[in-house]
């Protein structure tokens, strides 16, 4: 029974690392630090509902360009004048695990 109580308490530590590390890479690209600077007081003026969820936040403030200060309007600009980047390349560890047929 202790051996059992061991094994579950490591699975779940390695499956929470694993969930933990999966958020992290799969959470949003935020800007730089400048570009942010540039539309925090915008984002406090007038998506302060949105916070904290970042697609909600880009939302607001594209709805709201027409009221946006000349920093932030100048961020999304930039943003939808620059080429789409490539996806990441998928790292060893994103592969679907492989089942006992496969080896």
């Amino acid at each position: 029974m202790r051996a059992r109580r061991i094994v579950l308490s490591l699975a779940i530590a390695i499956g929470g690392g694993l969930a933990a590390q999966n958020t992290a890479v799969a959470e949003e690209y935020r800007g730089t630090w400048e570009q942010q600077m540039a539309c925090t007081p915008d984002v406090w003026r007038l998506c302060s509902d949105q916070i904290p969820d970042v697609n909600r936040i880009v939302t607001c403030l594209r709805q709201n360009t027409p009221q946006l200060s000349n920093n932030c309007r100048a961020v999304f600009e930039s943003n939808a004048s620059a080429p789409e980047q490539p996806p990441a390349p998928r790292r060893r560890n994103d592969l679907p695990p492989r089942s006992l047929g496969d080896q």
